[in-house]
């Protein structure tokens, strides 16, 4: 193989490949460890640095090649994109929806709950007089779904969607896996 073409276009390509796992998986960590899933991230970590000395080795031994530069740099840009949607593909985690209601929340609280949603409702006083304030702690993957419910049965509540780091009661699992959890718990 021609010198010129391996470290002109082979050689950035894998370099800019491998910075996007790199990144990926150091995005991953990061997220894993803020979520507390402390018992994967050691492992991630240690394939994202593993490939990071490969590349900069890589790096340092063609100091004189700009091309690599530019595919580390580049890769850095794709990896952490590319480490955002697997993140979010994924969905790890626990979210808090808090969904404010001027009007009766009786029919949304309902419908969630027939989705299998564990809702608590608190009534409260709001600016313009009295609300609903409906709280429930749900996995990531789920949000769509409830705020997809809350526009239909309530398309003028107010919510917000905060980040939960531990849950510690399984009722709060998805409602098919709690549905499970609650039928073993029965047994």
């Amino acid at each position: 193989m021609d010198p010129l073409y391996f470290d002109y276009i082979i050689l950035p390509l894998l370099i800019f490949t491998a910075r996007i796992m790199d990144v990926s998986l150091d995005t991953l960590r990061v997220i894993m460890v803020s979520k507390g899933y402390r018992k994967f991230a050691p492992y991630v970590g240690f394939f994202q640095v593993l490939i990071w000395i490969i590349t900069i080795t890589r790096i340092m031994e063609n100091l004189d090649n700009w091309v690599t530069y530019v595919a580390y740099a580049g890769g850095f840009g794709m990896g952490t994109f590319v480490g955002m949607v697997i993140e979010e593909k994924i969905a790890m985690g626990h979210e808090l929806i808090r969904i404010i209601t001027k009007y009766d929340a009786d029919k949304l609280v309902n419908v969630l709950r027939e989705k299998g949603f564990a809702v608590t409702l608190a009534e409260g006083k709001g600016r313009d007089g009295d609300v609903g304030i409906l709280f429930l702690i749900l996995k990531r993957k789920s949000i769509k779904e409830v705020i997809a419910l809350v526009k239909e049965y309530n398309p003028h509540a107010f919510y917000t969607v905060e980040d939960m780091r531990f849950v510690r009661d399984p009722e709060y699992a998805p409602p098919k896996r709690r549905m499970k959890w609650a039928k073993s718990r029965l047994r």
